[in-house]
């Protein structure tokens, strides 16, 4: 599969951020010392896209990157890639847990060893990194439930596959759709249910839900990359995937920006998605690794490619990269990543 990438990211790397930049010298330029990555999972459309990216910017960068590792969801493979890659001799390592509470002890470690840490998609909830890269996942579940609530016209039945509340995305995405219906649309019912962020979870909890309630017309997925497939599989089985305007369609907004997604929202089988942005998750995850080894420090504020640092609690800073809402009206645009893989 051919990647296109949006911008290069050679230049982004010698513009200035909102960053106090310490001089770097050859002994310890990024381009040189290793840096790896631990990527978080196989079975997700999404991560298999973010995966494709990262060799790329990195050969684009000069960054000397290990063969990267896959943990497979699994945080004991996680802790086991790290250490191994640490042995092998990696200067910093890029990371997206998805247990974010049990990365606690393995981040400690490795700011003892002086080993920066960037996390992708996540943050941890203990322990220090040196930059997260991540989107306002509270804002995806804010515009889920925007979304849906109008759509439905403040009444109704949604069925939300909610993320692993042991994650902070899931727990983010979680809270803010809860907090939103029950202010904005308490006329609309929801059925919150936990997955795991597996597919198969999700498919079997629709289809109970169903048999109960064959009169739920809203549907809230967390993670188009796993749950997209089965859900429209089951919805088709069922004569329910039709397109919008049939009394029956049920209208459905998901988070990933793959594109899978956008061709669904194309056909009317589903009308929105976050686009959650694989190709800067890779490019501003590499940029801050090489800057951590170059001994680099930023500060909060905006940046110069229209996102936010912020500091979300002492000493952890978040780089929040812009995801926007995509549904028919802007689904073509050349702009999101979704629509540049392949091409």
């Amino acid at each position: 599969m051919k990647l296109l990438r949006p911008a290069i990211l050679a230049t982004a790397l010698v513009v200035s951020l909102t960053a106090c930049d310490s001089a770097a010298t050859p002994e310890n330029a990024g381009g040189t010392k290793p840096i790896a990555v631990d990527l978080p999972r196989a079975d997700s459309d999404f991560w298999n896209s973010y995966a494709k990216y990262v060799p790329a910017f990195a050969k684009e960068a000069g960054i000397n990157l290990m063969t990267p590792t896959n943990s497979q969801n699994d945080i004991a493979k996680l802790v086991a890639n790290t250490q191994a890659l640490t042995s092998q001799g990696a200067k910093a390592i890029v990371m997206a847990p998805q247990d974010t509470g049990a990365i606690a002890t393995t981040l400690t470690q490795l700011e003892q060893k002086k080993i920066p840490v960037v996390t992708v998609d996540t943050r941890p909830d203990k322990g220090n990194v040196y930059m997260v890269v991540r989107a306002d996942n509270r804002a995806y579940g804010q515009k889920a439930c925007e979304f849906l609530g109008a759509k439905l016209g403040g009444k109704g039945k949604v069925v939300e596959f909610q993320g692993s509340l042991s994650s902070v995305n899931g727990r983010d995405r979680s809270e803010a759709f809860a907090e939103c219906m029950q202010s904005k649309f308490p006329g609309i019912t929801v059925f919150a249910e936990p997955t795991d962020w597996e597919g198969a979870k999700a498919s079997a909890a629709l289809q109970t839900r169903l048999a109960q309630h064959p009169d739920i017309n809203g549907i809230y997925m967390q993670a188009g990359g796993v749950f997209l497939a089965p859900t429209l599989q089951l919805l088709r089985t069922k004569n329910l995937l039709v397109p919008p305007g049939d009394p029956k369609h049920i209208f459905i907004v998901s988070n990933d920006g793959i594109p899978q997604e956008f061709e669904a929202i194309r056909k009317g089988e589903i009308d929105a998605t976050v686009s959650q942005p694989a190709d800067l998750y890779a490019k501003y995850a590499l940029f801050y690794a090489k800057a951590a080894v170059e001994g680099k420090t930023f500060q909060p504020g905006r940046t110069d490619h229209d996102s936010t640092i912020v500091e979300v609690r002492k000493g952890l800073l978040e780089d929040q990269l812009p995801a926007p809402l995509v549904t028919k009206d802007n689904v073509e645009d050349s702009a999101l990543w979704g629509n540049q893989i392949g091409k």
